[in-house]
């Protein structure tokens, strides 16, 4: 029998599913689309923050991600030579002396994320399904059921939808989804302009923005119009032609189209992470704005959070108040970066006013403190899950560079402070000269066994 089943087999999913399987669960992946179908969805370029790319760098994947954006030679290049830590509403931030072990990000097709970490799960065992849509979520007594589009089901003690911002899972459970509609419309399309080099790249065009993709070939724009009609009618040569011109102020020819899509600042969160045996994780739980490219992010340190809880319950070793604290401590991550993406895109519109802001904003940004807030902020390295702990470590991300590839907790002394840091890499506990005192409920709490420590001595 499935111990959980995961439904949705993008990055969140794909991520999470691994995670479990290295904390002893049988994780079930069960996602609707191929792998044709997925490339052809794939736009654009999904960028892996700083804190990402230290999850990444904990599991021994830092490797394989750095040879995959190698790929593209001169985006390696740049990324390599750049201190480019992302952007605010397109006002670049960029570190100025970067901290010796700073963990730069990775920037790659999503399809290729998807490859990469869908090979790692299956190399751990996890078992993928594809083609298998999931229409309806039954929670029983003891299991949830997922029922699929041929009538068939799959049932496990627990079920997690990553199924995206319009999450079967989601819907079928009836979690509200409560937050703010639509005011702008991002179009991204594989695009021949007729003259390629009449319109160049504006984040603040007189209509909006107009950008010309890394990944050849491709183009977005996005306009203040209220949002998108019909997200799913086929995006045309004469639609993106007219959106081109409009935010550009420069008339254009859009001489061939393959394929293209619409994206909004539709910004809403689950009403709750967890409803009895069922969770949520990645867009099914959080949407918003793709400025910034925060949102894979999040949805990936979802997993991060999860995984092991999730899996020291499956089995049977921490009880199910431990899923509790996913809620609490992924919750309001969350709605910080709704936050801080709704004001991105006002800071986005076109007009003289909201240039007035930026212009103030980018001055703000010329001092050192404040830039490194906005970074941080952006890259997930501000994130405290025990603000109020008495130790500064706890609650905060290892502050040594970690790995464990097979996800256990790990008991580190350094620098004069002994800390055990979680399977995801965030420090459960702390002491300095020697002590012990919760270091018992601690091991308990990550590990799901029982230690009897005394004292613990420094190397």
């Amino acid at each position: 029998m499935n111990d959980v089943i995961i439904v949705g087999g993008g990055p969140v999913g794909l991520l999470l599913a691994g995670e479990l399987r290295l904390a002893g669960a049988d994780p079930l992946v069960l996602e609707s689309a191929d792998g044709a179908v997925r490339r052809n969805r794939s736009f654009g370029l999904r960028g892996i923050n700083g804190r990402t790319a230290q999850s990444l760098r904990l599991r021994g994947l830092t490797e394989v991600f750095s040879k995959a954006q190698d790929e593209m030679p001169e985006l390696a290049r740049r990324m390599k030579e750049s201190r480019f830590r992302g952007h605010f509403a397109g006002l670049p931030l960029a570190e100025d002396e970067p901290a010796p072990d700073a963990v730069g990000g990775f920037i790659l097709r999503q399809h290729v994320l998807e490859r990469i970490l869908a090979e790692w799960a299956t190399g751990l065992g996890v078992r993928i399904r594809t083609g298998h849509e999931v229409v309806d979520i039954v929670q029983e007594d003891s299991v949830v059921r997922a029922v699929l589009a041929d009538g068939r089901s799959e049932q496990a003690p627990y079920l997690v939808g990553c199924d995206g911002g319009r999450s079967t899972v989601r819907k079928r459970t009836g979690i509200a989804f409560p937050g703010t509609g639509p005011t702008m419309t991002g179009r991204i399309a594989r695009a021949e302009l007729a003259d390629p080099g009449a319109v160049t790249s504006s984040m603040h065009g007189p209509g909006g923005m107009v950008n010309h993709s890394w990944v050849p070939g491709e183009i977005s724009t996005m306009e203040f119009d209220g949002g998108p009609g019909d997200r799913d009618a086929p995006l045309t040569a004469e639609e993106m032609q007219a959106s081109i011109g409009r935010v550009s102020g420069i008339e254009v020819t859009v001489a061939r189209l393959d394929g293209g899509i619409r994206f909004s600042d539709n910004s809403r969160q689950a009403a709750t992470y967890r409803q009895g045996r069922v969770l949520l994780a990645g867009d099914a739980a959080h949407v918003h704005s793709p400025i910034g490219g925060q949102g894979l992010n999040l949805g990936l340190q979802d997993a991060m959070n999860l995984g092991w809880k999730l899996g020291l319950v499956a089995r049977g070793e921490a009880p199910e108040s431990l899923l509790d604290t996913y809620d609490a401590e992924r919750r309001p991550v969350g709605e910080r970066v709704l936050r801080n993406s709704r004001a991105q895109v006002a800071l986005m519109r076109p007009g003289p006013q909201v240039a007035a802001l930026r212009e103030v904003l980018e001055e703000t940004l010329g001092i050192p403190a404040a830039k490194r807030h906005f970074i941080a902020m952006g890259n997930g390295s501000d994130i405290d899950y025990a603000p109020d702990s008495v130790h500064p470590l706890v609650g905060r991300f290892a502050p040594v560079p970690l790995v464990s590839e097979d996800g256990r907790a790990l008991l580190v002394a350094d620098a004069g402070s002994t800390f055990l840091a979680r399977p995801d890499g965030y420090v459960a506990w702390a002491a300095s000269d020697g002590e012990a005192a919760g270091l018992d409920e601690a091991l308990a709490l990550v590990t799901g066994h029982v230690y009897k420590v005394k004292r613990v001595f420094k190397m």
